[in-house]
């Protein structure tokens, strides 16, 4: 059987977040250089974008740059940059074709400036879009992201605009990059790799993991629908008992 066809159409997640982890294997494996996995590893964002649009998932979040990424050598991290810069260019079109809104969450004003402004310009371009968010996290961490949701509360208290009172679950979630979205209910991760690696920490705590030895950039629309399936088997109980 057709893998897409095991999927039932009216359970899938609202939200699905992606480590796209193993460029730099998949490029060795080759005998090439790591940004040749980059490179490669745009046609997997383009494959699971259009499987999420298949299956009508509203929100994709990949983690594409970490602050930690910044100690890599300077020349990746330029070259990276560079391709970043030409993707954006270069897919803008097309996801306005697809109906596709881009967002962006991160430090990013510790982004080059060239690569800022092709971001905003992306992002304003797209903004009308109502078919899927895609969200990337650029020169993100969740620490970072934590910490910095501390600050703004602290200085909103500061200010008087809030009570340490009223400071819940709900009211810290709006503080964080991803206040307006959803939580993720299933979190992938490429390349075999078994940990989470400080991405959205606050959000996927009650998340359904899934793990895939698949280097990013074979990963397609089978491997996508593969992690869907294999999300639809399990039991979300949200720290309840089957007996609720």
């Amino acid at each position: 059987m057709e893998i897409k066809k095991q999927i039932d159409h009216n359970h899938v997640p609202r939200h699905v977040a992606i480590i796209m982890d193993g460029n730099g294997r998949w490029a060795k494996q080759r005998g090439k250089e790591r940004i040749y996995g980059h490179e490669n590893g745009v046609k997997a964002v383009r494959e699971t974008l259009e499987a999420a649009g298949e299956l009508k998932i509203p929100y994709i979040t990949m983690y594409a740059f970490s602050t930690e990424n910044w100690n890599r050598p300077r020349k990746e991290i330029d070259t990276l940059m560079e391709l970043l810069v030409n993707t954006i260019r270069n897919e803008t079109k097309e996801l306005c074709n697809k109906g596709i809104r881009l967002h962006a969450i991160g430090n990013l004003n510790s982004l080059p400036g060239k690569c800022f402004k092709e971001l905003e310009e992306a992002i304003k371009l797209t903004e009308n879009n109502d078919k899927l968010n895609l969200i990337v996290a650029l020169s993100y961490s969740a620490r970072w992201e934590i910490i910095n949701a501390i600050k703004n509360i602290l200085q909103d208290y500061k200010n008087n605009k809030t009570a340490f009172e009223n400071i819940d679950n709900n009211v810290f979630k709006k503080y964080l990059s991803t206040g307006d979205v959803p939580d993720p209910d299933l979190l992938i991760r490429t390349s075999g790799e078994l940990r989470i690696s400080n991405f959205l920490l606050w959000q996927i705590a009650y998340s359904e993991l899934y793990f895939t030895p698949v280097l990013w950039p074979d990963f397609n629309k089978k491997h996508f629908f593969e992690a869907i399936v294999e999300y639809q088997k399990r039991e979300r109980r949200f720290g309840k008992t089957d007996d609720y």
